[in-house]
């Protein structure tokens, strides 16, 4: 186990040039990055869905008031 400041991040950017100091094991195919944006945007809309689904389940309706005070 390499302690964590040796941990690096992998990234599924489309330019990894930008990042030079990635070691190129540790570097994405085009097509590996493009499945993986693929599947965190699936991720995302799925997650926004939930969060819909939970806004809307709080909202109470109240019954129309028929008798109002003068």
């Amino acid at each position: 186990m390499n302690n964590a400041s040796d941990a690096q991040q992998l990234t599924l950017l489309s330019d990894v040039s930008s990042v030079p100091t990635v070691s190129v094991r540790f570097q994405l195919s085009q097509d590996t990055r493009e499945i993986g944006r693929r599947h965190v945007a699936e991720i995302r809309q799925v997650l926004a869905q939930r969060q819909a689904t939970r806004n809307n389940s709080n909202v109470i309706t109240l019954a129309a008031r028929t008798h109002r005070a003068a």
